[in-house]
C-alpha cells in the first residue's frame, strides 16, 4: 500500500513539473494607447530542452478578452505540451475585429498585433521565427481576426483557421461595435467592403495559406461561412470546411480548437 502510495505522489509531482508553462504578459502599445494583456502558453522546456517551436495565435470574439482562451478550453497548456506548440492568446479590444480603424486611433489591433505583438513573442519565447511555423485562428469576430489578418500578412502566417468566424458582417450593420470603427454601413459601404474576409480572398493565391474553417450548424454566422467556402472554391482555393453540430457557444469552440490545433500541427511538422 506505501508502494503505491509513492508510485502516484511521483507521478503527481512529474505531471506538474512538467506542465506547460503558462504566462500573461502585458505589452505597451504605441497603437493602441495603453498596455495590453496577453495569455503566453509555452511548452515544457525541461522535455525538450534548447528546442523552439512553432505559434499558433488564438483570436478572442466581441466582448472577450486575453483570458477567454483558457477559460474555454482548459486543455490548452495540455495540447501546447502534447503538440509542442506555443499557443499566444492576445487581447483583441471589446470589438476591434482586429483591424485598423481608419476613425479611432485606439482601434489599431492589426498594427499592434503584426508589429508589436509577434515581435515581442519572437524576442521573449522560444518560437521559430518564420512564417512556416506560425498560424493564426479565433473564434467568432476572432475567426474573423485570423483570416483576415493572415491574407493580409502572408509574409507572417503560414496557416490561418476561423472557428464560428464572423467572415462577412455587413449582414450585420448595427451589431458589436463595427460601426464604431469602421463608421455606420449605410455612408461607408466601401470601408466596410474592403474590411470583410469574404472579398479580401479575392487577391489570395492558392497555397499562400493553409485554411480551415469550421461552422456550427445551429450557428447565426453559418451561412456567411458557407458563402466563404463557396466563394473560395470558385476561386480554386484550397482548404478544409467542416460543418458540424454545435452552436456559436464555448462547447463548439471547446472542441473546435483541438481539431484546428490537429490540422496547424500537421501542417508545422510539414513545412519546418
Amino acid at each position: 500500500m506505501k508502494q503505491q502510495f509513492t508510485i502516484v505522489i511521483a507521478l503527481l509531482l512529474s505531471a506538474s513539473l512538467n506542465a506547460a508553462q503558462v504566462d500573461t504578459i502585458s505589452i505597451q502599445s504605441s497603437y493602441l494607447h495603453k498596455a495590453s494583456k496577453t495569455v503566453v502558453i509555452t511548452p515544457t522546456v525541461s522535455k525538450t530542452k534548447g528546442q523552439h517551436f512553432p505559434v499558433v495565435y488564438l483570436l478572442h470574439g466581441y466582448g472577450g478578452s486575453y483570458a477567454n482562451w483558457i477559460r474555454i478550453a482548459p486543455q490548452l497548456a495540455q495540447k501546447s505540451d502534447e503538440l509542442g506548440i506555443i499557443i499566444v492568446s492576445p487581447d483583441g479590444g471589446k470589438g476591434s475585429w482586429y483591424f485598423d480603424s481608419p476613425i479611432d486611433t485606439s482601434i489599431q489591433y492589426e498594427s499592434y498585433i503584426t508589429k508589436e505583438l509577434l515581435p515581442y513573442v519572437d524576442e521573449h519565447y522560444p518560437t521559430v521565427n518564420k512564417s512556416t511555423a506560425r498560424a493564426i485562428t479565433g473564434l467568432s469576430m476572432g475567426g474573423h481576426g485570423g483570416l483576415f489578418l493572415s491574407i493580409r500578412h502572408t509574409d507572417l502566417f503560414g496557416a490561418a483557421g476561423s472557428m464560428s468566424g464572423g467572415v462577412d458582417f455587413r449582414p450585420f450593420p448595427d451589431n458589436w461595435d463595427i460601426k464604431k470603427s469602421l463608421g455606420a454601413y449605410a455612408t461607408n459601404k466601401q470601408l466596410w467592403d474592403s474590411n470583410v474576409v469574404v472579398n479580401l480572398i479575392q487577391g489570395l493565391r492558392n497555397k499562400q495559406l493553409d485554411i480551415i474553417v469550421d461552422c456550427g450548424v445551429d450557428d447565426f454566422f453559418l451561412q456567411v461561412n458557407r458563402d466563404l467556402h463557396k466563394k473560395l472554391i470558385e476561386l480554386k482555393i484550397d482548404h478544409d470546411y467542416i460543418e458540424r453540430p454545435g452552436a456559436h457557444n464555448g462547447a463548439y469552440w471547446n472542441n473546435s480548437v483541438d481539431y484546428q490545433l490537429l490540422y496547424f500541427k500537421k501542417y508545422f511538422d510539414l513545412h519546418i
